[in-house]
C-alpha cells in the first residue's frame, strides 16, 4: 500500500465537548497506522489528550487538533484554542508541580514527554501549543 510521504497534515475540529479528547486520539491512531507510524501511539495520545483536555478546560470554544510530519519520522502535534493564555509549563520552565495540588500535572508530563514543545500567541486571538516527538 502506498503512503503519502512529508510533508503531510490533517486538521479536526472540535467542539467544546468532554468527549474531545477521545475522538483527537481515535483519529491519531488512525493517522499513526496509515503512515505506519504506530511506534509513538503511545506517547502521541498522552500528549494529545493532555492538549485537547487543557483546550476543553480552559477555554469555553471550540478548539483545532492538528497533527502532521514535515520531515520523516518527525510528528508534530498542535491545539489552537481561543484563549490567549500561555500556560506556565509552556512559558520555557518546568517547574515543581506542587504534590497538594488537585490539577497541574498535564502539560508537564508533556514536557517530559515530548522531543520538542512551545506556545504561540495567535494574531487573530487563542493561542497554539505544539509538541513534537521523534519515531
Amino acid at each position: 500500500m502506498a503512503t503519502v510521504s512529508p510533508p503531510w497534515a490533517y486538521s479536526l475540529q472540535l467542539p467544546h465537548d468532554p468527549r474531545a479528547p477521545g475522538i483527537a486520539r481515535c483519529t491519531l491512531r488512525a493517522v499513526l497506522r496509515a503512515h505506519h507510524m504506530t511506534e509513538v501511539t503511545e506517547t502521541a495520545e498522552l500528549l494529545t489528550s493532555e492538549l485537547v483536555t487543557n483546550a476543553h478546560l480552559y477555554s469555553a470554544e471550540p478548539c483545532e487538533f492538528r497533527l502532521g510530519a514535515r520531515e520523516p519520522r518527525r510528528l508534530r502535534l498542535s491545539v489552537w484554542d481561543a484563549n490567549p493564555e500561555i500556560p506556565a509549563p509552556f512559558k520555557g520552565t518546568l517547574d515543581p508541580v506542587d504534590p497538594e495540588a488537585e490539577n497541574g500535572r498535564g502539560l508537564h508530563l508533556v514536557q517530559l514527554c515530548a522531543d520538542r514543545w512551545g506556545a504561540h500567541p495567535l494574531k487573530h486571538g487563542g493561542k497554539l501549543l505544539w509538541v513534537e516527538c521523534l519515531a
